[in-house]
């Protein structure tokens, strides 16, 4: 029986002075990672490319072939080795995971810096400041995506349209200040708002009116589901606002 490492499979793809293919690229790439020869076969020119899809009957490239058999484009070759395919439509929680997880970092970063140890106050004070300010950061690529998706939910936007504009620019604000330790007077306030109104907003959304939407928090573009990870966003503002508030009158703030 002929091992993999025996066998040849041949791959076109797009090999332009203006443009090489990525999938073209990553198809190699997981047919050699496979123990696959790859008989690697350039299409140069747009007439090439053109004239290769109307001979087999296909829309794109890259194509593969193995033993004869056409296996299909990228996402095909993933499938014939058993691997995950990417739905561009599916629900996925992986952009939080890694947002959070590289604020919780940052956050363990600075704390070493300053005070030459991970574990303060100040470490879970940067985690949510940090957080907010990359929140704040996704909505604020395409700021009109974002409140066309929020409007869907948020109680003062559907009231006040302006206000879904404005919602990146205030969260990324009160962040930026939280930071610094700066300004309390005005931070405090504005996280307190808007992490009030958006825990309402997507409570009454998710758990009262039963609704099944995407969440608006990490962007306009999201296939995060509303619910949970929104919910928590918004209570880490409130969260953070009450403590800063409970230190400012007390005289102390975490270090």
């Amino acid at each position: 029986m002929t091992s993999a490492a025996d066998r040849t499979a041949t791959l076109y793809r797009m090999v332009m002075d203006e443009h090489v293919c990525p999938y073209g690229l990553k198809a190699k790439d997981l047919l050699e990672r496979e123990g696959f020869a790859v008989d690697d076969h350039w299409l140069t020119t747009r007439e090439q490319t053109d004239r290769f899809k109307a001979e087999h009957k296909v829309k794109s490239t890259p194509q593969t072939f193995i033993d004869g058999e056409r296996v299909g484009g990228y996402d095909d070759l993933r499938r014939r080795f058993g691997k995950a395919v990417n739905d561009a439509e599916a629900t996925s929680y992986t952009p939080v995971i890694a947002l959070f997880s590289m604020t919780a970092l940052m956050a363990l970063a600075a704390s070493f810096g300053a005070f030459g140890t991970i574990l303060t106050v100040r470490t879970a004070e940067w985690f949510i400041a940090f957080s907010m300010c990359a929140l704040a950061l996704l909505k604020l690529q395409d700021v009109e995506s974002f409140s066309s998706m929020f409007l869907g939910y948020d109680l003062m936007a559907k009231r006040w349209v302006r206000y879904a504009y404005s919602y990146p620019y205030l969260e990324a604000l009160a962040g930026v200040l939280m930071i610094a330790g700066a300004l309390k007077w005005l931070s405090i306030p504005v996280a307190l708002f808007i992490g009030t109104v958006g825990a309402v907003s997507v409570f009454k959304a998710v758990y009262i009116d039963k609704r099944e939407i995407k969440c608006a928090c990490v962007g306009g573009a999201s296939k995060v589901p509303l619910g949970f990870v929104s919910l928590t966003e918004n209570l880490m503002m409130v969260g953070m606002a009450l403590w800063m508030l409970a230190a400012v009158a007390t005289g102390s703030m975490g270090h």
